[in-house]
């Protein structure tokens, strides 16, 4: 069985203290051992006081982004062994506002990778169609090759750390969600492209995160579906109360 994994992506929203209330929130609900693994991403500059803010919890912190190469002249850029150093687990790469706003690409994506498995975190890679691609008939064949281009080249060892989110774009911020059955359909086709790229043992293993307009309401329909193992959320992650109704429901409580 996969373990589910929900992780709220923050953006660029909160102030400082906004960001350790809600962490310390989140965290006492989830002092103990919890039924799923729970992950916070806040902005670069509020990751140490989130840190201290969850210690102790099994509420992990993860980062929105990192850059690829390990030191260097790159002014502003944060890499992803002082990412490593801080004590940060998990790095969200390839989200779709980093595809579509700043033109990431599927090389570009790939080399975040592989740095972010070589500093010892543990990747949430992004995938996901636009509102065009998938009124053309595209949803499969654009997460096809996203996944060929950010992903596959990893081998199986490396791949066995990855958590992959399905992120419609159509669906991010703008209220609508895929159905269930569409958003299922989506994780059983990537599963089985991973299962042609790997083996069915490591098709089966990997974690599909489903991301786009989560909510409490929503989340248990979406966590029935045989292929979807999580939730990457983004707006309902700024309140405790959605966020943790997300993780309790993600698990039937």
């Amino acid at each position: 069985m996969r373990r589910p994994f929900i992780a709220g992506n923050w953006k660029m929203n909160l102030s400082q203290d906004e960001c350790r209330s809600l962490a310390s929130e989140i965290a006492s609900e989830l002092a103990g051992p919890a039924d799923c693994d729970v992950a916070v991403c806040p902005p670069f500059v509020y990751l140490e006081t989130v840190l201290n803010a969850v210690a102790g919890s099994s509420v992990k912190v993860g980062a929105q982004n990192l850059y690829p190469e390990p030191s260097g002249a790159f002014t502003g850029e944060i890499s992803a062994s002082m990412l490593s150093d801080l004590g940060v687990s998990y790095a969200i790469l390839g989200h779709s506002e980093r595809r579509h706003i700043l033109g990431e690409t599927d090389a570009q994506v790939f080399s975040k990778l592989q740095a972010a498995l070589a500093s010892g975190l543990s990747p949430i890679v992004c995938v996901g169609e636009t509102l065009e691609q998938r009124e053309a008939g595209q949803t499969n064949e654009v997460v096809s090759s996203q996944f060929h281009g950010s992903i596959a080249q990893l081998s199986e060892e490396d791949f066995a750390q990855v958590t992959i989110a399905y992120e419609p774009v159509w669906a991010i911020g703008t209220g609508k969600v895929a159905t269930p059955e569409q958003a299922e359909e989506v994780h059983s086709n990537l599963r089985n492209v991973i299962e042609s790229r790997y083996n069915t043992s490591i098709a089966a293993a990997v974690r599909i995160q489903y991301g786009g307009s989560v909510k409490p309401d929503n989340v248990a329909q979406l966590m029935a579906q045989e292929n979807i193992d999580g939730a990457l959320v983004g707006g309902a992650a700024l309140s405790p109360e959605s966020f943790l109704g997300i993780v309790h429901g993600a698990v039937g409580q």
